[in-house]
């Protein structure tokens, strides 16, 4: 099933066998005898990569949850951020996977409530942000490397470079990289570059400078251990030019508005669920117990780039600039 929502293309699908007319008489009476009415979830996941390579990783996890909550769980692949923000705020879907700034979003004009915080393969409970370039692009010779000062590689000669974040709702494909790249360094990135693009995903920024059509793009530790399992040429021709601070793992989020009892069945299911074989190809071992907050240091890079960005406005007169930064610096206040 393919559904057309705010511009951004969602995806439905259940596996590739047809679900099993039964599955309720295979979960305990509990999971069975809470909120009956809704007998389908979605579950929106948002596009860090293709959906042909999202769909293997993801369809067995889905298949468990649906055992577990006694329903059909279906899987939603957005070809944007936007589309699972959107499509959580229509209630098109009921669960997501989100990235921290699109789970903010999310929060505030979708009713997502997150709940539980991804934990990695490794026990960490955090990734970094990247800007990456082709090794053999001869902006390799100017950088430090092993210092990782890519960063200001790249603000100092942006007019001559094409560039390419991911999308404007991603926390390392955006957002990371527009606060401590540009913004610290009164740069708007729409007016330097010889050219800027956003390339949609993950994948596609790695394999835009695989593939030598852009300098320089963004991307993070997780997606870079995707691009080496599916396509170990084009990982050979990336080079890291500069890492960001640690970003929060990735939240899971319900809308506000289901029922209690199926919000408890969700949390059991999620915070207990730590099958290897499944949650392997994902990179995660488990899932910890999280709320809203858990995100604020995300929150607090949304305004300090607003406040910088405030800050370095030549159209503004100091009167205007002065409300804006007070407003701005309350709403930082708040979630400090």
């Amino acid at each position: 099933m393919v559904t057309l929502l705010s511009g951004a293309v969602l995806s439905s699908c259940s596996g590739s066998a047809e679900p099993e007319a039964d599955v309720a008489t295979d979960t305990t009476g509990e999971a069975q005898a809470c909120a009956p009415e809704l007998t389908e979830l979605d579950f929106g996941i948002i596009s860090t990569e293709s959906q042909d390579n999202q769909k293997p990783k993801w369809e067995p996890f889905i298949a468990a949850m649906s055992e577990a909550l006694g329903r059909d769980v279906i899987a939603s692949y957005a070809t944007d951020y936007a589309g699972v923000i959107e499509a959580m705020g229509a209630g098109k879907v009921q669960m997501a996977w989100f990235g921290g700034k699109s789970y903010i979003e999310a929060a505030e004009r979708s009713d997502a409530e997150a709940f539980a915080q991804t934990v990695n393969s490794d026990g960490t409970k955090g990734y970094y942000a990247y800007l990456i370039t082709n090794k053999d692009n001869p902006i390799v010779a100017d950088i430090d490397v092993e210092a990782g000062n890519g960063d200001q590689y790249v603000v100092d000669n942006a007019a001559n470079l094409t560039f390419a974040f991911n999308d404007p709702n991603s926390t390392s494909g955006f957002l990371v990289p527009s606060y401590y790249v540009f913004a610290k360094n009164d740069v708007d990135p729409d007016q330097a570059f010889k050219e800027l693009i956003f390339a949609g995903s993950h994948e596609a920024t790695a394999l835009a400078v695989a593939n030598n059509q852009v300098d320089v793009a963004t991307n993070n530790s997780e997606s870079l251990v995707e691009v080496e399992k599916n396509d170990p040429a084009a990982f050979e021709n990336i080079q890291v030019i500069w890492t960001s601070p640690e970003i929060p793992s990735d939240p899971i989020a319900y809308r506000k508005d289901l029922p209690d009892c199926l919000k408890s069945n969700i949390q059991e299911f999620f915070y207990s669920y730590d099958d290897e074989a499944i949650l392997g190809p994902l990179e995660w071992e488990g899932f910890d117990e999280a709320d809203d907050s858990t995100w604020n240091t995300v929150r607090e890079l949304e305004i300090g780039k607003s406040i910088l960005e405030v800050q370095n406005d030549a159209s503004l007169d100091d009167a205007a600039k002065q409300q804006q930064l007070d407003e701005l610096n309350k709403e930082l206040e708040a979630v400090q």
